[in-house]
């Protein structure tokens, strides 16, 4: 289905949960504990992905907070695949809890597996996450790889923090087919206050590298360094916006639809019946605003991320 700017809607974003294991920095405060508590259940959730399937949605992201730390994940993620439409679902995680569930998961029908890794250094890992352990995340990448996943890494990029480390994580596209995503930090719920110095563009951290442009994907563009197996991908919503090419809906873990992931408006889809979730639906689509105001202010959203959905 189109919006009515005539972009084609094919991706949902689903969060299954505002809970993490970790606490990063930008994303919830050290010690939040303030989680939702009537959240959609697997049901919910099925019902309402089977309705963006008819409206022509295809692709399909678990996010969280965590998604992991959700009980039986991996049966949501088999009851999303069986739907007619959905050819492609994929899961954001910090991979910290991957390994015990990674067949089960490859057996259900996952078939992508983003990783956030803002950092390789131990201590710069300990200190952003407030509460992981980089060994964790690092063996779960290496077993996604092993087994054929699309692995992609994403890369929140913070000035004075961790773009000294732009060549180690191209470096990591010489010998694996992955995707090493550069994202510019946004000024989203507990980042908004953050200096600017914070904030890098991407445009700015790939400039003295001998790149060839491969594609775009919608939100990323695409590069790659002669001779490498992988790919560098630049997501820039301040300084490129490509609100013009989004393609995406997101649902929060408690029911809320957001169309665009900076705006205020939350549209309501918990309770309702099936008949009201599909027109609800369909108008939220067709309503889609034409783009965000990031370039001019900070974001309208009034959520931290944990609580939208990475």
């Amino acid at each position: 289905m189109k919006d009515q700017f005539g972009r084609e809607i094919t991706y949902l974003r689903i969060s299954v949960t505002d809970k993490c294991n970790f606490r990063c920095k930008y994303c919830m405060t050290e010690d939040e504990d303030n989680f939702l508590n009537d959240i959609l259940s697997f049901d919910e959730i099925v019902e309402i992905t089977e309705i963006f399937a008819a409206k022509g949605i295809n692709k399909v992201r678990i996010t969280g907070g965590e998604p992991l730390v959700r009980p039986d994940i991996e049966k949501l993620i088999a009851r999303i695949n069986a739907i007619e439409g959905i050819d492609d679902i994929g899961i954001t995680t910090n991979g910290s809890l991957l390994l015990p569930k990674i067949d089960t998961l490859k057996k259900a029908g996952l078939k992508r597996i983003n990783f956030s890794l803002d950092t390789m250094n131990r201590d710069k890992f300990t200190e952003i996450t407030r509460r992981g352990e980089i060994d964790s995340t690092i063996n779960a990448i290496n077993k996604a790889i092993e087994m054929g996943f699309i692995v992609k890494i994403n890369v929140v990029v913070i000035g004075g923090f961790n773009d000294s480390e732009i060549e180690d994580f191209i470096n990591l596209t010489k010998d694996n087919d992955i995707e090493v995503r550069f994202i510019e930090l946004m000024p989203i719920g507990i980042a908004a206050d953050w200096d600017q110095k914070s904030f890098v563009s991407t445009e700015s951290l790939i400039k003295d590298y001998r790149l060839e442009e491969v594609s775009s994907d919608g939100v990323a563009r695409l590069y790659q360094i002669p001779g490498h197996k992988g790919k560098i991908g630049l997501i820039s919503p301040m300084s490129c916006k490509f609100c013009s090419t989004c393609n995406r809906m997101r649902l929060t873990a408690d029911g809320k639809l957001k169309p665009c992931l900076h705006s205020k408006d939350e549209i309501n889809l918990k309770g309702l019946s099936y008949e009201e979730k599909d027109e609800v639906i369909t108008s939220a689509i067709f309503n889609k605003p034409r783009a965000h105001n990031l370039n001019e202010e900070k974001s309208h959203s009034l959520r931290n991320m944990n609580k939208i959905g990475g």
